[in-house]
């Protein structure tokens, strides 16, 4: 178990815990969302998604999202899990994120979708 994301109370009143699958998730949505130079101790972490949602929305916006992803989950949390699958989807004023991995400690596979609007 482990301290939820972002950090938070729960309805006791104590700090919100996160089991094994909602960790992970979590530790994949700080990666995605973090940009570069952010964090003062780290910083070469994340992704750099979020200066992509301002590009137009492309098909090449896409593919240069899935290889900073895929580059990005293999350097930071490559001991946690094993990527099988990035697939990035421009739609409309979205991209649309789905990771799918298999959890190295609990050998489950998950799939875990992220979508964020982007610029007009």
């Amino acid at each position: 178990m482990a301290v939820r994301f972002p950090y938070h109370f729960d309805g006791l009143g104590r700090t919100a815990i996160a089991d094994e699958d909602r960790y992970v998730r979590d530790l994949i949505e700080q990666l995605l969302f973090t940009a570069p130079g952010e964090r003062v101790n780290r910083p070469d972490f994340g992704s750099g998604v979020m200066q992509m949602v301002f590009a137009p929305n492309s098909e090449e916006l896409a593919g240069a999202v899935q290889f900073l992803v895929q580059g990005g989950l293999q350097q930071w949390l490559g001991p946690l899990i094993a990527v099988e699958s990035v697939d990035v989807t421009a739609d409309e004023a979205a991209l649309r994120i789905d990771i799918r991995y298999v959890n190295t400690r609990t050998r489950e596979r998950r799939t875990e979708t992220f979508t964020r609007r982007t610029a007009p």
